[in-house]
């Protein structure tokens, strides 16, 4: 009986080592370098896996950086410390770039914007906006369900009492989630050393626009007219800011009818970068 469990036994041995020998040496043949650089730059990155940088992750942005496809820097989260040690490792110099925080483009909260409907489905500004296009008779203002701030890995963004998204510009990181998850696409990047924003995403006409909220952009253009660096530009009835040029004189705040130009104090010097 021993003799014919033995035969199989050893089959199934010989095969096995002849299996694992042929794995041994085809994971050895057709192995991928690793590059050493992947594993220390995945060393100093924060580890927020926010995905800000572009890639699926610090992993992924590792592995772009020391393939060349990211720049050194690319790292929002980490900021000029981070990019400083990424760019040792490299062997290069990081090049600054200044601090960019998020900034909702809307002020029409209760008391500011009007209503067409009490949304009484679920808190979330996607099944908001499938409902008639949201309940606020403005299509272009923030609903304020949280879903930006539910998808912030920062606590950087909440909800205010008055049914309006707000960035906290101390703990924004530019991440860019509650940029990708707006259904209304009102928040962007804009320099963090900004005190002044068009607070309006408005592209209806003036007429509308008061008609909806009290403090939208009317497209009048009287802050185009005063300013005295040819910063503020018009698209679809709407005023944007060219922060490359803008002085930040105020000049476009003060003369703004409806306040639609908000100037918020910048809680972070212009000299900070990354």
């Amino acid at each position: 009986m021993w003799e014919q469990l033995l035969l199989p036994v050893l089959s199934l041995g010989a095969l096995s080592f002849v299996f694992g020998a042929g794995l041994d040496l085809a994971s050895k043949k057709f192995s991928v370098p690793q590059d050493e650089n992947v594993d220390r730059i995945r060393e100093v990155l924060p580890g927020a896996n926010c995905g800000g940088c572009g890639q699926a992750g610090c992993d992924a942005f590792a592995e772009a950086v020391a393939a060349g496809k990211a720049p050194v820097n690319g790292c929002p989260v980490g900021g000029a410390s981070v990019a400083e040690k990424v760019a040792a490792i490299m062997g290069v110099e990081a090049q600054t770039e200044e601090r960019k925080v998020a900034r909702v483009l809307c002020q029409g909260d209760c008391d500011q914007a009007s209503r067409q409907f009490e949304y009484k489905g679920i808190e979330d500004c996607i099944a908001a906006c499938m409902t008639a296009d949201g309940q606020k008779g403005c299509k272009y203002g923030c609903l304020g369900y949280g879903t930006c701030q539910r998808v912030c890995p920062f606590d950087a963004i909440h909800v205010n009492e008055k049914g309006l998204a707000v960035v906290d510009r101390d703990q924004c990181t530019a991440c860019g989630k509650c940029v990708a998850v707006c259904p209304r696409n009102i928040i962007e990047l804009i320099p963090a050393s900004s005190a002044v924003q068009v607070a309006c995403h408005s592209r209806d006409n003036g007429r509308e626009v008061r008609a909806n909220c009290k403090v939208g952009c009317i497209g009048c253009r009287i802050c185009e007219k005063v300013c005295p660096s040819d910063a503020i530009i018009f698209e679809n009835n709407l005023a944007k800011i060219d922060y490359r040029k803008c002085t930040e004189c105020m000049k476009c705040a003060e003369k703004c009818p409806t306040g639609a130009i908000a100037v918020t104090p910048a809680q972070l010097p212009h000299a900070q970068v990354h």
